[in-house]
């Protein structure tokens, strides 16, 4: 499993999870008619929103305000694509896109800010929700695509960002 740029070896065995050799029980349940699963590991209970990626295996997940790219692949998929050459795409930043239709709360930065991993960018309400939209790498805005108070669908850009030169 690769979770932003980390690598982790991940073996599920009923309710029982081993992670780069640590195992653990974890359970997950889907609430139904939402994108919402709630994740138990040992004691802790996670709020989780998954969204699938553009590819089969791919993920952007919401866990207590963060957004996380996720990729799940099984050993031989994994290889496939290794080689392929699926998984040689370009690095740098991925424009901010709208994970759900919503309204713009707020926009916390502007063309040509520094963005860092973990920086709220954009704040929308979903669901009756608030939800803030962080970086998952560094970059530099290139454009801001929506304003506070705009609709959006999901899957809008919100954010151009580019690499840093």
């Amino acid at each position: 499993m690769k979770l932003g740029s980390d690598e982790h070896e991940v073996v599920i065995d009923g309710d029982t999870v081993t992670v780069d050799g640590a195992t653990v029980r974890a359970h997950a349940e889907s609430l139904a008619g939402t994108p919402i699963t709630i994740v138990t590991i040992g004691g802790e209970v996670h709020r989780v929103i998954a969204r699938r990626g553009e590819d089969r295996g791919q993920y952007d997940l919401s866990v207590a305000g963060y957004r996380i790219a996720a990729e799940a692949l099984d050993e031989r998929t994994r290889t496939i694509r290794r080689m392929a050459g699926a998984s040689n795409r370009p690095a740098g930043p991925a424009n901010l896109l709208a994970p759900m239709p919503g309204l713009i709360v707020r926009i916390n930065v502007a063309a040509g800010d520094h963005v860092a991993p973990g920086q709220g960018l954009v704040v929308m309400e979903a669901m009756k929700m608030e939800n803030e939209l962080r970086a998952t790498t560094s970059g530099r805005v290139r454009r801001v695509a929506v304003s506070a108070g705009s609709a959006v669908e999901k899957g809008a850009v919100l954010l151009e960002l580019e690499t840093e030169s």
